[in-house]
């Protein structure tokens, strides 16, 4: 009973007690401990953790006596019975979340490693990438600077040499070397040699000239072009067609006044880019072949109009073809007759007579190639006439900008060619 009242005293076993009094006096023993069980959990585990072992102690010296006297008790004994299972079970599921929070943050950390391992290998990737490319810009940069050094000195050294050449051709130096033999310089030789000199004025009069005629050449392609693709009216256009088509017989004009101080200079090309050379003829450019090419530039063309042009450029073939062989019989007779020189010694009279008819000879011959040219020049001009006669307004403004962006195109590949790296 000692034992008995002592529990009785035990603040802990007070506090159980009017907890049981404020559920109801009405309560049956068997409620209450379901009661207390299941609802108070947690006030049982607080108070086994505090005095766990006296209090089952105590339970167990007398319990039939609680059972007895205090009926509450035997609630109270079954709680404190049940609270170390519980206790138990509440451990274990404790360390069951414990573990399930555990391998979570596992699973999440694995995950975040790997997520990020291949975050950094993708970023190492996209590194390599931007390297690649920024070293690839960098040497396309390099290149580009190269070639443009490259331009930049070509051309230099393109106006050094022209440059040179005028100033050549402005002194009017000449070196005259007749094998073994040397002449004095007679009147006449003086007379040819000042005629030499104003044919080089001439020539370097007819590249001014020249060069000026192209830029007004290129104005006047910019207006009829700007004309076409605003879609001007017919008289507008005709207008700007026929400007354009006089311009190209200014040049005609200028061949011909240059042509009789030196032809040499006008046959040869100089006058003109290397590419636009070797496409020469005779001075200039083939009809048959520009009418070619305008073909496939000036569709759709009527019937008529077919014919026209087929029968304009058969005609221009046949007179090139017999333009050709006059210049190549012209070429054989004068090769011949700077051939057919009897040798003799060097200080015979009759020698230098006949050197002196040769000469004479050959320059007679050589007169005629200012005939060739002029036919020449005829020709082309009558082709492109004809042409505008044939065609419409329109379609010989769209055949004047096809021959302009061919000769420009002719000159911008000579001009890469010029400015080429060097290897």
């Amino acid at each position: 009973m000692d034992d008995a009242v002592d529990l009785s005293r035990n603040s802990i076993f007070n506090q159980l007690k009017s907890s049981s009094h404020a559920i109801g006096a009405g309560v049956q023993f068997g409620t209450l401990n379901k009661s207390l069980a299941s609802s108070d959990i947690n006030l049982s585990a607080a108070i086994v953790g505090s005095q766990t072992l006296p209090l089952q102690k105590e339970v167990q010296v007398n319990p039939v006596s609680t059972r007895s006297n205090h009926p509450e008790n035997w609630g109270e004994t079954n709680m404190a019975e049940a609270s170390p299972r519980t206790d138990t079970s509440t451990d274990d599921t404790d360390e069951k979340n414990q573990r399930f929070e555990r391998g979570q943050s596992a699973a999440i950390a694995a995950s975040d490693s790997s997520d990020k391992s291949k975050e950094k290998a993708g970023d190492q990737k996209t590194l390599r990438r931007l390297a690649q490319n920024r070293e690839a810009a960098r040497k396309s940069r390099l290149r580009k600077k190269a070639y443009v050094q490259q331009l930049e000195s070509s051309r230099l050294k393109l106006t050094q040499l022209e440059q040179e050449l005028q100033k050549a051709r402005q002194q009017g130096i000449f070196i005259s070397s007749s094998g073994d033999q040397t002449h004095s310089m007679s009147g006449n030789a003086l007379g040819c040699l000042f005629s030499a000199h104003d044919n080089l004025s001439g020539a370097l009069a007819f590249d001014a000239e020249y060069a000026r005629w192209l830029e007004e050449q290129n104005r006047q392609i910019s207006e009829l072009r700007a004309a076409v693709n605003s879609h001007a009216g017919d008289t507008e256009l005709r207008t700007i067609v026929d400007n354009v088509a006089a311009h190209f017989n200014d040049v005609f004009r200028l061949k011909g006044t240059a042509a009789k101080a030196d032809v040499f200079h006008i046959l040869s090309g100089m006058w003109k880019t290397p590419a636009e050379r070797c496409f020469m003829w005779i001075g200039g450019f083939r009809s048959s072949e520009l009418l070619k090419l305008l073909m496939n530039q000036l569709e759709p063309l009527t019937e008529q109009q077919l014919m026209s042009i087929f029968n304009l450029q058969q005609s221009s073939q046949q007179a090139e073809d017999a333009l050709s062989q006059g210049m190549e019989a012209l070429q054989q007779s004068l090769a011949e007759t700077l051939a057919n020189g009897n040798p003799g010694s060097s200080g015979s009279n009759g020698n230098v007579a006949n050197y002196m008819g040769q000469m004479a000879m050959a320059m007679g011959k050589l007169g005629t190639l200012e005939g060739f040219l002029r036919q020449a020049d005829n020709l082309r001009q009558q082709t492109l006439e004809q042409l505008h006669r044939i065609l419409t307004t329109r379609q010989s403004a769209r055949a004047l900008l096809a021959i302009h962006d061919y000769f420009s195109r002719l000159r911008a590949l000579s001009s890469l060619w010029l400015a080429r790296p060097q290897e």
